[in-house]
């Protein structure tokens, strides 16, 4: 009997073994440095959390101590500073009415000044105010007020002293202030010392009103002094720069006289 073969049959082949292989693992230097610092957390951690436990009594002493210390602050600002600032402006609103009405020409000036400076209607005046209310708004004002008060009833010393102890962040008072001093100063025949506040308020803020008028003090007092040159300079400033100003009118004679 015949035997035949089918065309393209092969016979498999066994199945081969594959060896299992292994492969070598690697540990990344970074892996191992990252668990080094969760590691070194983990321990900060866990001191911290000892340490607050053994020292909680102290930490919440100082908490408290803080709070109270806020509370405080706020307690004093609401009951004791602004109610003092309320009646420290209370106070100083007759005195700066009796004030307005000497400054606005009337008859009776020298009184009302004083009566601005004394206190009248049952209300301190500005010497009192800028004693009791130190430390507040209105005290501090009422050193601007007593100053030129001071310095329209010929007390030029005192005014001085008054001026000194104003300060503002308002730059138009701050000139006028340091302006007034050098008029004090001046009444007093202190011209060198006057001289330099005028020129301080010439130069503190620039503007069309206070710098030609303390320029023109500076340049007066400047020929009182002999310093001709310098007067020279002051004068000719208002000319060139602000020749419109009340000063400005009046120039010309000073410059005149300056030349000579």
């Amino acid at each position: 009997m015949a035997t035949y073969k089918a065309r393209g049959y092969k016979a498999p082949k066994p199945t081969e073994e594959k060896e299992e292989v292994i492969e070598d693992v690697n540990v990344d230097e970074k892996d191992s440095t990252t668990a080094g610092v969760f590691n070194t957390l983990d321990e900060t951690a866990s001191k911290t959390e000892e340490w607050v436990a053994k020292n909680q009594k102290i930490i919440l002493t100082i908490l408290s101590a803080v709070a109270l210390i806020t509370v405080g602050y706020l307690l004093y600002e609401r009951f004791v500073v602004t109610p003092r600032e309320n009646d420290a402006a209370e106070q100083l609103f007759t005195a700066q009415q009796n004030f307005q009405k000497a400054v606005d020409g009337d008859v009776k000036a020298d009184s009302l000044f004083a009566l601005s400076l004394n206190g009248s209607e049952g209300k301190f005046g500005f010497l009192a105010i800028a004693d009791e209310y130190s430390g507040t708004d209105s005290g501090n004002l009422a050193h601007y007020y007593a100053g030129v008060a001071l310095l329209n009833t010929g007390k030029y010393a005192e005014a001085v002293e008054h001026l000194s102890q104003f300060s503002s962040d308002d730059v138009f008072l701050s000139v006028l202030a340091v302006g007034a001093t050098g008029d004090a100063l001046a009444q007093q025949n202190k011209l060198e010392d006057a001289l330099a506040k005028y020129m301080q308020a010439a130069e503190m803020n620039a503007n069309e009103f206070t710098t030609p008028r303390f320029l023109m003090k500076a340049g007066q007092t400047a020929l009182a002094l002999g310093k001709k040159d310098e007067a020279l300079k002051h004068f000719t400033q208002i000319k060139e720069k602000y020749e419109t100003s009340q000063e400005g009118a009046a120039v010309d004679a000073m410059i005149g006289l300056s030349a000579k």
